[in-house]
């Protein structure tokens, strides 16, 4: 008897979690409908040597896209101190202003050390700015918990653009958000 609970148990689960993983594909490639007042990037690893994680330049491209798209006015990037020596966030808008977008145009936060804190502080900005509207920027996997914490923080007006990147790894980064979001 214990056994058949277990096993309904298992199942029910592994259902929940499949059920969940192509949700998570679904919202993370849904496109923006409206236009913002801001994308935020969020950060992501800087090479040793400076440059630009793929995975980062994918997200940053996609913001100059949503940008010379006129979907967003403004672009924050947010990230934190790597353990390579680089503030994410200066090096994305470094790379911002290589690719013209206007510096008065992007906004930086070095305190992004992890999601919450750039949900956090991109509330903060966007309250002290009056910009009402967000389109976060990240990998597909990644934005249906970046907006379940900003409804969490009662900023309710969020939606998201993920670039075509992927790579092997996006298999377990998808098998890991399914446990950080109920966390």
């Amino acid at each position: 008897m214990l056994k058949k609970i277990l096993k309904y148990i298992l199942i029910a689960g592994l259902f929940w979690f499949i059920i969940h993983s192509l949700y998570i594909t679904y919202d993370g490639f849904t496109e923006p409908q409206q236009k913002a007042d801001l994308a935020v990037v969020f950060g992501n690893k800087v090479n040793e040597d400076g440059t630009l994680s793929p995975r980062l330049k994918a997200r940053l491209d996609k913001s100059i896209e949503l940008y010379h798209n006129k979907q967003v006015k403004n672009i924050l990037v947010s990230g934190g101190l790597g353990k390579e020596g680089y503030w994410e966030g200066t090096e994305m808008k470094k790379y911002l202003i290589k690719n013209k977008i206007p510096t008065e145009k992007i906004l930086v936060d070095n305190s992004g050390n992890n999601t919450e804190k750039t949900v956090i502080n991109t509330i903060k900005i966007a309250d002290s700015l009056k910009f009402s509207k967000v389109i976060s920027v990240s990998q597909f996997y990644h934005q249906t918990r970046i907006k379940k914490l900003f409804r969490e923080h009662n900023f309710k007006n969020i939606e998201s653009s993920s670039p075509t990147y992927f790579e092997i790894r996006d298999l377990y980064s998808v098998f890991r958000e399914f446990f950080a979001y109920y966390l």
